[in-house]
């Protein structure tokens, strides 16, 4: 159900009902008819598997003393070794007598060893806090490292996850919060619950006959062609459809740009590098120029902010697109050189985006270009700020509202100069002969807007 309005709640009508859902949540407070709290869809949590891989449940079994939590001198409890693992039947645990064996911590009677082990969720609902301090062998955690360097800013999961392992590590946080251990109630910043690959309308799953299998992938056109094509498929939020044709897309953009930096590999050496000033390069180059530069800033947002892979690797093939359209020849000139150089700059850039989608190609083909030590030993590439800024723009024209024509004008044209295109322009004319314009709306750097009757 949607959000709304409230209807039929007394004075509570009219209300939008996210507005209302508080204020009704009061007005029963001041009654004396309830109380606000928040409930968490937390059930009683098994934490017992019969299984050798898991953490030891550290309760000892005595017939005199009962049940007795391992002292914590005795902690951990490390599993044995020497252990037999069978297909079938109880616990590898249960057969191993140096480990079942032991001593009573309060009578120091004989007793036996739990043989069950913790769900490994336990593990990983604190494990966070021990990567600070994983040597310390008298702690869990130090809690001053621990209160410096946390809660983790970015938590990633799939949504069974999202469901059982953040409420699991929510708990914990919140225990060892109120046991003065940690100094924050929440374990995690922000939440990020990535999709599925999904295949012929369904979860990809080997009951289902209906999986990929990578190393078919791999063998024919490499990892990082199925790297490159499971980011590009869509949002990472979201589900999304296998289809083996797009892998293909993705085998040939790459075979793409392999081409166009292996044709000038002796070339790279010969030219020498100089810097790059926008009003020196010819037009086609200073084109290019803005369009790299507007593609990293493109590409870093979609990175950074919203995780859109699939729309950054898109702005890189177009950038390449338009690579392709630019003139590129072997320099016998300044002006060429300058150009070549602009090539040259784009291509690097576009590797060094590409390197975190696809590692193995653009580590080689930084190589080529004559680079060394490793692409992944760079800085992420900066855009030039002035370069992003377009000369020309393109101006919707409207009359009464409805589109009639588009001019180009440059970016920092006055409404005085825009007004005197606009009006000149042939098909605007036709349509204001024998009309009355009555205002002239400007939206700067959209559009034009002709009121006529």
């Amino acid at each position: 159900v949607d959000d709304g309005i409230q209807v039929n709640s007394g004075n509570f009508d009219g209300l939008p009902n996210t507005e209302a859902i508080n204020k009704i949540t009061i007005h029963l407070e001041f009654k004396g008819l309830g109380t606000k709290i928040v409930t968490y869809r937390l059930r009683d949590w098994l934490i017992s598997r019969q299984r050798y891989w898991g953490a030891p449940i550290p309760i000892i079994y005595c017939e005199k003393c009962g049940t007795v939590p391992a002292p914590e001198s005795q902690l951990p409890v490390i599993l044995p070794e020497a252990v037999e693992f069978k297909p079938h039947g109880m616990s590898p645990l249960a057969e191993v007598d140096s480990f079942i064996n032991t001593i009573c911590p309060k009578c120091s009677g004989t007793a036996r060893r739990e043989i069950d082990t913790m769900d490994t969720f336990v593990d990983s609902s604190w494990y966070f806090l021990r990567y600070l301090s994983p040597k310390d062998d008298h702690h869990p955690f130090v809690t001053k490292k621990v209160n410096t360097w946390l809660p983790v800013d970015q938590y990633i999961g799939g949504v069974e996850h999202a469901i059982l392992h953040l409420l699991y590590s929510r708990f914990i946080t919140k225990v060892l919060c109120d046991l003065g251990l940690v100094n924050f109630k929440e374990p995690f910043r922000h939440l990020f619950t990535q999709g599925m690959i999904i295949k012929e309308g369904a979860k990809m799953s080997k009951s289902r006959g209906n999986v990929v299998s990578p190393d078919i992938l791999i063998d024919k056109h490499g990892a990082d062609t199925q790297r490159l094509y499971i980011l590009f498929i869509g949002p990472p939020q979201k589900d999304a459809e296998w289809n083996d044709r797009g892998v293909l897309g993705a085998s040939r953009f790459l075979s793409r740009l392999w081409q166009k930096i292996t044709d000038y590999e002796d070339v790279y050496a010969r030219i020498q590098r100089v810097d790059i000033v926008m009003n020196k390069l010819s037009p086609a180059a200073k084109t290019l120029y803005r369009q790299m530069n507007q593609t990293v800033k493109k590409v870093t947002e979609d990175m950074e902010t919203s995780w859109h892979f699939n729309t950054a690797i898109a702005s890189v093939m177009e950038l390449l697109n338009h690579v392709d359209a630019f003139h590129v020849v072997i320099p016998t000139n300044v002006v060429e050189e300058l150009d070549f150089h602009v090539f040259r700059y784009t291509m690097e850039t576009i590797l060094l985006l590409m390197a975190p989608f696809t590692p193995h190609i653009c580590e080689e083909l930084w190589e080529i270009m004559g680079h060394k030590p490793s692409i992944f030993q760079q800085p992420w590439p900066a855009y030039d700020k002035d370069a992003i800024l377009e000369e020309v723009i393109e101006i919707v024209v409207q009359i009464n509202s409805k589109v009639k024509s588009r001019l180009s004008v440059p970016v920092d044209v006055s409404e005085e100069e825009l007004k005197r295109r606009v009006l000149s322009d042939e098909r605007i004319a036709g349509f204001l002969q024998g009309k009355q314009v009555m205002n002239t709306i400007i939206v700067p750097g959209k559009l034009v807007n002709i009121v006529i009757k």
